[in-house]
């Protein structure tokens, strides 16, 4: 179910430090197959890698769980949080995450940067993946050997090549204070009233409207993957356009999963703490014309 961006660099790496990926299975309704996934992890598992909550449907992991399995087993867990640091309460602790990354303008700040959160302990072991200033404590050439030493900087200014997005750093603090503000349980409740509302409002709007992943929405938050019979989904993207009502459509980089779904593409709608029910029922009614087509 991962988006390709949980995807592609490990099978980049792989071929260069030549270790195996192994995939878990997806049931047919999105939600992942736990046991299948647990019964994967053995004492030769390095690193879990998976999302916290479905960028295509929705659905939230207990990712809990699966970090449970991987450090009994002596493997690290890497958590996807793109899709739910901006949508719902998320300690890391709590999770035991060993690493978590997330975007800012999911969470309302600016494209271009993001966080990556990491075990201060690990990332103490680590060395750094980018050379330049900042980056280093110290830089002494040897005049006897002709050679330079190197001394790395402390956690995290040693990951921190160059001159850093200072702009995008406070907008996205400011961002996160915003969130906070409001508070996390609120916005995932909200969420969640509006998911609930939408799914209801839409089939009963849309006798052609076909919905996709799990009809239960206690194990969603605000993603709706959604088409209509007879229509592709980027052809419902175009209608919709027309009225100003904005959706994704296409395979949301995540094709392995529709490829689950037997699925070309899909629409997809998405709610946030801006959204309301009078937007859901606008939304409905143009469902409603697209199916005269």
């Amino acid at each position: 179910m991962e988006h390709h961006s949980n995807i592609v660099p490990w099978e980049l790496i792989s071929k260069i430090r030549r270790f195996t990926i192994n995939y878990a299975k997806v049931n047919e309704d999105g939600t992942l197959n736990y046991e299948d996934f647990e019964n994967k992890i053995s004492s030769r598992t390095k690193l879990i890698s998976l999302s916290h909550v479905s960028n295509v449907s929705g659905i939230i992991n207990d990712v809990k769980r699966i970090g449970k399995v991987a450090h009994e087993n002596g493997a690290l867990m890497f958590v996807d949080g793109a899709q739910s640091v901006p949508h719902m309460p998320v300690d890391v602790r709590d999770l035991d995450a060993d690493f978590m990354a997330f975007s800012g303008h999911k969470m309302l700040g600016p494209t271009g940067i993001g966080v990556l959160y990491g075990k201060k302990h690990m990332l103490e072991m680590m060395a750094p993946f980018q050379g330049g200033g900042e980056m280093i404590k110290d830089v002494v050439f040897n005049q006897k050997t002709g050679r330079i030493g190197i001394d790395w900087n402390d956690t995290p200014w040693k990951f921190e090549a160059g001159t850093p997005n200072i702009c995008g750093s406070v907008a996205l603090m400011e961002a996160i204070k915003y969130l906070e503000n409001i508070g996390m349980s609120e916005i995932l409740k909200y969420e969640k009233n509006l998911t609930e509302y939408a799914m209801k409002t839409m089939q009963n709007c849309c006798s052609k409207l076909l919905l996709y992943g799990t009809s239960d929405d206690s194990l969603k938050c605000g993603i709706m993957p959604f088409g209509v019979a007879g229509l592709s989904s980027h052809d419902i993207a175009l209608f919709l356009d027309n009225y100003g009502i904005m959706i994704r459509s296409g395979f949301h980089c995540a094709q392995p999963l529709h490829q689950i779904f037997k699925l070309q593409s899909s629409a997809r709608a998405s709610f946030y703490i801006y959204n309301t029910r009078t937007e859901i029922d606008r939304f409905a009614g143009v469902l409603k014309e697209i199916e005269q087509f």
